[in-house]
């Protein structure tokens, strides 16, 4: 086995043990990350990981069964709930510009407005959008008629959010007229304002698997769906789509597209990814009562789901094989019959359609739904050889078939496979009679696969100028991801920086404190460390001795020349040390600092603190 092999082994085991962890994460504890990107999910399982030094996902499962408190911790590094108030300005502006208005056209006078903060993290976003709404219809009619929903899956997030309590440096975004219109004073912090903070619910809801919250005017979902993969943000939209009220608004992050969506929502600003919920028929058949269409025309949805249900049935029984593939490229329809001939699953409906082996064998088919695209007309090709096995060929003939909206635009293509072995048999025994008059025919054949095959080379090249429009946009969301991780971090380092620098002024006020305490004292006062180093020289020790503090400190105190003996306070010194208890008053016979002999009378009392010493205190007791 190779290298190769081997890093090929290591890594599928690996991915199995990643898949294993994710799924007793959801079921031991209701968190289902197995929809998030496999590169940024295992880049922040791995950080966690590391932070508590295991290296296998095996090993770290049992630290997760082994200690509860470790879920947290995990879970604090995967959701990253990087937010602020009106972040991303200018989006915020537009959103004030063109959707609130919006908004409030189409809602009657009076009726609730309902708005969802999907992804809210510690609740800034939520109560951003309160302000928004209440600058616009004033803060009384907002009391009234407002209702939003603020919803994660990370419970400590959501505690803060339910708090709404935020320090000056949360709220420096905020004009200060803004702040001091809601927010009022909470000792340290500030605290948003009561009554429009009853009109914001929070709540747990994971996006993946909960029901949507519905009637939506509004729904805010920023830089949340680039964590997940194509299916589940697929999945996601799908209930967004759902919760929204018709002509309702989608507001995206900056790293989140709805390139496939365009026939459920229209584009109201690319720039800052906000989109409107299209109005009409399809809309309709989201609704769970009859519509009514004119006078005595309805819609019951029961009776659509019957057709529908019959339509997918005689679809499913055809006895030709059918595969159908919407715009994107998906395929949404294999028949019975196209499975058995080609053997597909189930499981190969909704993946990309260039996947399967039926889009190149036994013919190139994307070039001929591109022709068919384009000429808006059905392609079909007959008698293409099919190898089974290397005894027995089959040949089917092809059809491919454009479909349109009513609205004219595309909606996919039905490619239909008939077995046409017998005749096409019979036609060439045929044509093997005849090929002395086909030559010319072929040598125009022969053209025309050339022409097949530019025009392959050229779809090739446009798939390839795709893939590089869908890496790039893998690319940006990742740099997104990682943008957010170093945000999360910046914000950690700058809260550090604040705690040491509070320590600091602490530190310098306790200071300034006792330097302000030992100069009052008219004693000599002498700090001494372990090392019997000068710690502390008071003022009343310079009046005493004539020496400056700044000469002896950090110096031995035994080496010191000054008018006291200080070899004579060795034994005193160590005594004090080792037993830890204050010394009798010890009269020494000195000369001050004016030369004159006096009687200093030294106390020696141990050092209270966290490395041993004493402190000595000097008094003038005798003068001659």
């Amino acid at each position: 086995m190779t290298d190769q092999d081997h890093n090929a082994v290591a890594s599928n085991g690996e991915d199995t043990d990643l898949e294993g962890l994710l799924a007793f994460i959801r079921d031991s504890r209701g968190f289902d990350f197995t929809g998030y990107k496999r590169t940024s999910l295992t880049r922040r399982v791995r950080k966690r990981m590391a932070e508590v030094g295991i290296d296998s996902y095996t090993d770290y499962r049992d630290r997760l069964e082994s200690s509860s408190e470790e879920f947290g911790f995990l879970f604090n590094t995967i959701l990253i709930n990087v937010t602020s108030f009106f972040r991303d300005t200018e989006a915020w502006s537009v959103l004030q510009r063109e959707v609130v208005p919006g908004i409030l056209a189409n809602i009657e006078s009076g009726e609730e407005i309902r708005v969802w903060s999907a992804g809210c993290a510690s609740g800034e976003e939520a109560y951003s959008l309160a302000i928004l709404f209440a600058e616009a219809l004033g803060i009384q009619e907002c009391v009234k008629r407002l209702k939003i929903y603020g919803t994660d899956v990370d419970e400590e997030a959501l505690r803060d959010a339910r708090a709404g309590l935020y320090s000056s440096r949360a709220l420096e975004a905020l004009p200060e007229e803004l702040r001091n219109k809601y927010f009022e004073p909470n000792g340290m912090l500030h605290a948003f304002r009561p009554d429009l903070r009853r009109r914001v619910i929070f709540g747990r809801h994971d996006i993946t698997r909960d029901a949507p919250i519905s009637r939506l005017d509004l729904l805010v979902c920023r830089n949340t769906l680039m964590y997940f993969n194509v299916e589940a943000q697929t999945q996601i939209i799908d209930r967004f789509h759902f919760a929204l009220r018709e002509a309702a608004y989608l507001f995206l992050g900056k790293a989140e597209m709805l390139l496939s969506n365009g026939d459920r929502f229209k584009v109201v600003n690319m720039r800052q990814r906000i989109f409107q919920r299209r109005t009409g028929e399809a809309a309709a058949m989201y609704r769970t009562t009859p519509v009514k269409l004119e006078a005595g025309v309805t819609i019951d949805p029961d009776e659509v789901r019957k057709k529908r249900q019959l339509r997918e049935l005689a679809l499913e029984s055809s006895p030709v094989a059918m595969l159908g593939i919407d715009t994107d490229g998906t395929v949404i329809l294999a028949n019975s019959q196209m499975r058995s001939m080609f053997a597909l699953t189930t499981r190969d409906v909704g993946r990309p359609f260039r996947d399967l082996e039926v889009s190149y064998r036994p013919i190139e088919l994307r070039s001929l739904i591109e022709q068919a695209y384009t000429e808006h007309r059905v392609v079909r090709v007959d008698s293409i050889e099919r190898r089974i096995d290397p005894n027995e060929v089959q040949y089917v003939d092809i059809h491919i078939q454009p479909l349109w909206g009513s609205d004219s635009r595309g909606a996919g293509v039905i490619v239909t496979f008939h077995d046409s072995t017998a005749i096409t048999q019979l036609q060439r025994n045929v044509k093997r009679q005849r090929e002395e008059l086909e030559t010319a025919r072929e040598e125009l054949q022969s053209t025309n696969e050339e022409l097949e095959t530019t025009n392959e080379e050229l779809q090739s090249s446009i798939e390839e100028l795709e893939t590089t429009n869908e890496e790039l946009q893998s690319t940006n969301e990742e740099l997104e991801t990682t943008n957010e991780e170093l945000q999360s971090g910046n914000e950690e380092l700058e809260t550090m920086n604040e705690e040491m620098r509070a320590r600091t002024d602490e530190l310098d006020e306790a200071r300034t404190f006792l330097e302000g305490v030992l100069s009052s004292v008219a004693a000599g006062v002498v700090v001494v460390d372990a090392d019997l180093l000068v710690r502390s020289w008071n003022k009343g020790a310079e009046e005493l001795w004539g020496l400056r503090s700044d000469e002896v400190v950090g110096q031995s105190f035994f080496t010191l020349d000054f008018g006291l003996p200080t070899a004579s306070l060795r034994e005193t010194i160590q005594q004090c040390t080792q037993g830890g208890k204050r010394t009798d008053p010890q009269q020494i016979e000195a000369v001050n600092r004016i030369g004159r002999h006096i009687t200093c009378t030294v106390t020696c009392s141990p050092l209270d603190s966290e490395s041993d010493g004493v402190v000595l205190l000097m008094e003038e007791t005798y003068r001659s």
